[in-house]
C-alpha cells in the first residue's frame, strides 16, 4: 500500500507542473514584449529568472512523473524483489543510474522520490513568490 500512496503523491506533481507552465509562459510572453514595446531591465531580469525557474521546475517534473509511473507499476508487482532488480538493471543500462544494483529498501526509495516532489514544489513556490512580489511592487516601480 505504501508504494500506491507514494505513486499517488508523486502523481500530484502534474498539477504543480501545469501551474508552473502557466507562469513560465506568462513570463515568456512578457519577456518577448520588448519586440513590440520597451521593457525595463528589471522586468527583463525578472522574466529571465522566472524562465530559469520554469525550466528547473520542468526538469524536476519530468523526474517526478517518471517515478510516479514506476511506483505505480511496482505497486502492482507480484514479485517486488525481482522487479526491483530488473528496474535497477534497466535504469543502469539506460545510463539513468550509476550502478546496476541498489541496496536501498523501498521506504528509502520512497523518501528519495518524495524529495524530488519537494524540489518540484520549491521551484513552484519560488516562481509564485517572485511573480507575486513583482505584481505587488509593479505600481511602485512603474
Amino acid at each position: 500500500m505504501n508504494l500506491h500512496l507514494v505513486a499517488s503523491l508523486l502523481d500530484r506533481g502534474r498539477q504543480l507542473e501545469r501551474l508552473s507552465d502557466g507562469i513560465t509562459l506568462l513570463a515568456l510572453a512578457y519577456g518577448l514584449a520588448p519586440l513590440v514595446t520597451h521593457l525595463s531591465p528589471l522586468a527583463s531580469a525578472v522574466c529571465a529568472v522566472l524562465l530559469g525557474l520554469g525550466l528547473l521546475h520542468k526538469y524536476w517534473a519530468i523526474r517526478v512523473a517518471l517515478d510516479a509511473a514506476l511506483f505505480a507499476r511496482l505497486a502492482t508487482s507480484a514479485d517486488l524483489t525481482a522487479d526491483t532488480q530488473a528496474l535497477d538493471r534497466a535504469l543502469f543500462e539506460l545510463s539513468l543510474k550509476p550502478r546496476a544494483s541498489d541496496d536501498r529498501d523501498w521506504p528509502a526509495r520512497s523518501q528519495a522520490a518524495l524529495g524530488l516532489l519537494r524540489r518540484q514544489a520549491l521551484c513552484l513556490a519560488a516562481q509564485l513568490a517572485l511573480t507575486l512580489a513583482t505584481l505587488l511592487t509593479l505600481p511602485f516601480t512603474g
